[in-house]
């Protein structure tokens, strides 16, 4: 089993930046990414990384965030600058571990708004 614990979402201005963590246990995770889900809306997703470091970025985030990880500490990150309204959503972290299996987090809530 992979357990993951997010952090880092709260309340945030227009335009205003917040840094969301999840940390990986028990395994070893090959591909991590952040997903969110606002409300009445299905999950998409945001950004993954795989353990080599290759980023995908969903295209309404792609030059705002930034995905990025250490595997020595089983942690991904996701940098979030310029933020919108829209991105108001609960943010989960997945991963898979070695036999390709996907794990996800709790959640965090990012709301943005003034």
């Amino acid at each position: 089993q992979v357990q993951l614990v997010e952090s880092g979402g709260g309340l945030v201005q227009p335009g205003g930046s917040l840094r969301l963590s999840c940390a990986a246990s028990g395994k070893m995770v090959s591909d991590m990414g952040w997903y969110r889900q606002a409300p009445g809306k299905e999950r998409e997703l945001v950004a993954t990384v795989t353990r080599g470091g290759r980023t995908t970025y969903a295209d309404s985030v792609k030059d705002r965030f930034t995905i990025s990880r250490d595997n020595a500490k089983n942690t991904v990150y996701l940098q979030m600058n310029s933020l919108k309204p829209e991105d108001t959503a609960v943010y989960y972290c997945k991963a898979y571990d070695i036999l390709i299996r996907p794990f996800w987090g709790q959640g965090t809530q990012v709301t943005v708004s003034s």
